[in-house]
């Protein structure tokens, strides 16, 4: 029984240690503590193993594994960062922390205050801009700053862009604009978001057919996604169905 327990809070007192050293998030040290067995091997896989092998893939697993246990780390991170230095980087990143956990007001704000002066034109500040707009039900005023973006990607028309656009017209009415630039989006954008919202789109304006296949599509794609990144992928393919009932 003692070599059991010498087993499990020796290495966990280690890893605190290694939390403090290192600077970790005090978050860590609760985890640790409170589960020192599993809380252990967690901080293990995503802190130290990361930083033993390197590359974007372990990187961005440890990255999406972090904010399921923690959702609200990187919104306190990027709060101190932009508390320290009011940066354009800082309020861009506080502005998408803020949106990413629905406080689109906050965002606006700060998205605007950051597309100031020589960034007044920046295509991801302004971008950041219109989908806060969109979130606050405000389609004609994210078409504003949408319409300030160049005509072409090289000039801040990106898919993405053009996702945002398609969302401002049919908010708008403008049912024909919108479905050139949603269609336009969901060929060209990477995972589920654009596609869903095509899908979801056609629902709602008498295409259930053309829907339902696009579902069935992202159930395809979903029978073979694996890891952190399938539960978003499961929240737009669930966003693409719910249209159709």
């Amino acid at each position: 029984m003692i070599l059991g327990l010498l087993l499990t809070y020796v290495p966990a007192l280690l890893l605190c240690w290694h939390i403090v050293r290192t600077g970790r998030d005090t978050f860590w040290l609760w985890i640790v503590l409170m589960a020192p067995g599993i809380g252990s091997i967690a901080y293990i896989a995503l802190n130290i193993v990361p930083e033993i092998f390197g590359g974007a893939t372990a990187q961005k697993v440890s990255r999406a594994a972090r904010e399921t246990l923690d959702p609200h780390r990187e919104y306190r991170e990027a709060k101190a960062a932009c508390d320290d230095t009011p940066t354009v980087r800082n309020q861009s990143r506080l502005a998408a922390a803020a949106a990413q956990m629905g406080r689109h007001a906050e965002a606006e704000a700060l998205f605007r205050a950051a597309a100031q002066g020589v960034h007044a034109d920046d295509p991801v500040l302004l971008l950041g801009l219109a989908n806060a707009l969109l979130e606050l039900r405000r389609p004609a005023d994210a078409l504003a700053v949408l319409e300030r973006l160049g005509k072409d990607e090289a000039h801040g028309r990106t898919p993405a862009a053009a996702l945002s656009l398609g969302r401002a017209y049919e908010d708008l009415g403008r049912i024909a604009e919108a479905d050139t630039a949603l269609q336009w989006a969901s060929e060209r954008m990477p995972g589920f978001e654009a596609l869903a919202r095509y899908a979801a789109f056609m629902a709602r304006n008498g295409r259930q057919t053309e829907a339902r296949e696009v579902v069935t599509e992202l159930d395809k794609r979903l029978a073979k996604l694996r890891g952190p990144f399938r539960k978003e992928a499961l929240t737009w393919r669930d966003h693409a169905a719910q249209a159709l009932r």
